[in-house]
C-alpha cells in the first residue's frame, strides 16, 4: 500500500519527499512585468514549510502574447531569472521540490495585458484571433523549449506543461475546433502532435536531473475521451514526461453523459502502462482520506488544490493524522490572509468564488 508520507522516485530529477503537491492555481500576484513577487514567494513557501512534497507555481506564459491574467507569472525572458532564482533556493531550503508551470493561452490570451495580437490554432472572426502560421505553431514548440531551459537555469527542480483547461496546449487537441490542414489538427494523430513535440523539445533541451510533468484536462474543451486515453497512453510510453498530471474537477466523477454505473473519469487512466511515469490526479481532495483513496486506486501522486489554500500545512497535517480534513469553506478574508494569501490572490478568489467566502 503506497502512504501520503512515501518519497516517490522519478525518471529524471530529485524524488519527491512524498506523495502531495500544491496544485498550480492562478493567483494573480505577480508583478506586472511578470516577475515573482514577495506575496507570491511567501505563498509558496508557507506550502512547501507546511509539508507539501512539490510546489508548483501558477501558470507562467512562456511568450507574453500567451499572457491571459493581470498579475501572471513569466517565464519568458531571463528578467524574470531573479525571481525564478529565488523561489527555487527558498523551496530547496524545505526539503521540498519545485515547479514552473508553462502556459499559453492562445485564444484565451489578452491583448490588452501584453499588446500582441491574439493567436491560436484556428481562426475566429468575431473575436479577432488569428490562426498561427506553421512556422508560429513551431515556434511556440521552441518557447516552451526555452521556457524549460531558463527554468533549470534558476535551479527549479522541473516543469509542468499546462495542457488543460482549454488553453493553447488543450486547444491543438480541441476536436471540434482545430481543422488545421497543415499536419497539426483535423485528426487524433494531427491534433496531438503540438503536446507531443513540446515536450519532447523540453526533454532534448534540459538535462537529467530536471523533470517534466504534463497537466491534461481529459474531457470538456472540445475534447474527445477515447482520443485523450489513447494519447495518454502514448505519452506514459514515449519517456518524455516523469509526471502525467490529470486534471479532473472531480476524482469521483463519471466521464460526461455516462449512464450510471460506468467507470469513472479516472478508472480510464489508471491501468494504462506507465512505463515510470507517475501518474497524478487533482479534484475534490480535501482530506487525507480523500488522498488515501486515490492512492489506494492506483494513482502515485495527488494535487492540492483549495484545500491547501484553507491550510498552508495540509499536507504536514495530513500526513500525521489520517483523519485530517482541510478547514471547510466559507472561510473569512482574513482567514486567507493568515494562510499567506496576499491581497491580489484574496480579490481574485473573492471575485471568482464568492460564495466560498463569509461576508
Amino acid at each position: 500500500m503506497t502512504n501520503l508520507s512515501d518519497p516517490m522516485v522519478l525518471r529524471h530529477g530529485r524524488p519527491l519527499p512524498n506523495r502531495l503537491i500544491l496544485a498550480p492555481m492562478t493567483n494573480q500576484q505577480s508583478h506586472a512585468n511578470g516577475t515573482l513577487s514577495a506575496d507570491e514567494l511567501s505563498w509558496l513557501v508557507a506550502r512547501a514549510e507546511g509539508g507539501f512534497g512539490l510546489l508548483q507555481t501558477a501558470a507562467a506564459y512562456v511568450h507574453p502574447a500567451g499572457q491571459v491574467w493581470p498579475g501572471q507569472l513569466g517565464i519568458s525572458s531571463d528578467e524574470h531569472l531573479p525571481g525564478l532564482e529565488r523561489l527555487a533556493a527558498a523551496i530547496s531550503a524545505t526539503g521540498a521540490r519545485s515547479s514552473v508551470q508553462l502556459h499559453h493561452g492562445g485564444v484565451r490570451a489578452e491583448k490588452a495585458l501584453s499588446g500582441h495580437a491574439v493567436v491560436g490554432p484556428w481562426n475566429d472572426a468575431q473575436t479577432g484571433v488569428r490562426g498561427m502560421t506553421t512556422g508560429e505553431v513551431q515556434q511556440v514548440v521552441e518557447d516552451f523549449a526555452a521556457a524549460a531551459a531558463r527554468a533549470e537555469k534558476a535551479g527549479v527542480d522541473g516543469i509542468e506543461v499546462h495542457g488543460g483547461h482549454g488553453y493553447l496546449v488543450g486547444q491543438f487537441l480541441d476536436a471540434s475546433n482545430n481543422l488545421r490542414q497543415d499536419g497539426y489538427g483535423t485528426d487524433p494523430t494531427g491534433r496531438a502532435r503540438f503536446v507531443k513535440e513540446v515536450v519532447h523539445s523540453i526533454r532534448e533541451r534540459t538535462g537529467p536531473d530536471f523533470h517534466i510533468g504534463l497537466r491534461l484536462s481529459v474531457e470538456r474543451y472540445g475534447l474527445v475521451l477515447t482520443d485523450m486515453v489513447h494519447l495518454v497512453s502514448e505519452l506514459l510510453a514515449s519517456g518524455d514526461i516523469d509526471i502525467l498530471d490529470l486534471s479532473l474537477w472531480d476524482v469521483a466523477k463519471l466521464p460526461a453523459n455516462a449512464p450510471e454505473g460506468s467507470r469513472t473519469l479516472l478508472e480510464h487512466f489508471l491501468e494504462l502502462p506507465r512505463n515510470g511515469t507517475a501518474l497524478g490526479v487533482a479534484g475534490h481532495l480535501a482530506s487525507a482520506s480523500d488522498v488515501q483513496r486515490v492512492l489506494d486506486q492506483g494513482a502515485d501522486l495527488a494535487y492540492i488544490g483549495k484545500a491547501a489554500i484553507a491550510d498552508h500545512a495540509f499536507a504536514r497535517r495530513a500526513i500525521a493524522d489520517p483523519g485530517y480534513r482541510a478547514p471547510s469553506f466559507p472561510v473569512t478574508r482574513d482567514h486567507l490572509r493568515s494562510e499567506k494569501l496576499g491581497e491580489s490572490f484574496v480579490t481574485y478568489f473573492a471575485t471568482n468564488w464568492p460564495q466560498l467566502l463569509e461576508n
